[in-house]
């Protein structure tokens, strides 16, 4: 009978198990290449922290950071551009009404429209009149430069003192009065051409001297009437009484 050895089995087990390592690792790298691909499909794998994403409401758009009085996502305006409601200067437009009375706008030149004329005659000094206007009007006049004097039908204008000259024009608040004076004669008697006047006309002048300055006036005179001579001058508007008399 023959008898079978059997064969060592130690060099197919050591030859197999190189085979098997191989395919543990092939089968591993298959595995993490799955769970690599599975992570970035679900969007969590990992992420470089230097590339932190922004959402899209954080990103300001050009209107929002431009715009004057744009606002943040927080709601906070924007720093210098934003003015509080009704804090907006008003013009003189918006403030009809409250202007002031010395406004430029409000101011007239003073004459016989807009004002009331009287005269007097004065025992001092001697043989003085006084002349006083004031404003009936709503806005400020100006009184500018001196009356012109006229009695009845007379050729020729007073002249005005110049030492009375103020140094500024004479401006009248509605209600107010300005004043001038006239040297009706020489206390002297060293006049000329005297004679009474029972008509007399007071012109008022405008912004350069000599012309037009509006309506004239004609204020009462005593029923005696006044006597003047050629000595007649008067003073520039003053504002009282007594500059206009030089007293």
């Amino acid at each position: 009978m023959t008898a079978f050895r059997s064969t060592p089995a130690t060099s197919t087990s050591r030859a197999s198990r190189p085979r098997a390592a191989r395919r543990l690792a092939g089968a591993a790298a298959l595995a993490l290449t799955a769970l690599a691909l599975t992570a970035c499909q679900d969007g969590k794998g990992l992420q470089d922290e230097g590339a932190a994403t922004v959402s899209d409401s954080a990103v300001a758009t050009p209107s929002a950071t431009g715009a004057p009085g744009a606002t943040g996502t927080s709601g906070t305006p924007a720093s210098g551009s934003v003015t509080k409601p009704g804090a907006a200067k008003k013009t003189g437009g918006d403030a009809k009404g409250s202007a002031a009375p010395s406004a430029e706008g409000n101011r007239v030149t003073c004459n016989g429209s807009n004002t009331a004329v009287t005269v007097q005659t004065v025992s001092r000094p001697l043989n003085h009149m006084l002349i006083t206007v004031k404003n009936t009007g709503t806005k400020n006049c100006d009184l500018t430069y001196y009356p012109v004097l006229r009695f009845d039908e007379m050729q020729w204008a007073p002249a005005a003192r110049k030492d009375t000259q103020p140094q500024a024009v004479v401006t009248l608040a509605p209600g107010r009065s300005g004043y001038a004076g006239a040297v009706l004669s020489a206390a002297d008697g060293s006049g000329e051409g005297g004679a009474t006047g029972h008509r007399l006309t007071i012109a008022f002048q405008g912004r350069t001297p000599h012309s037009d300055g509006g309506a004239s006036a004609t204020p009462s005179l005593p029923a005696a009437g006044v006597y003047y001579d050629s000595s007649l001058t008067v003073t520039y508007w003053q504002q009282s009484a007594s500059d206009a008399l030089g007293s």
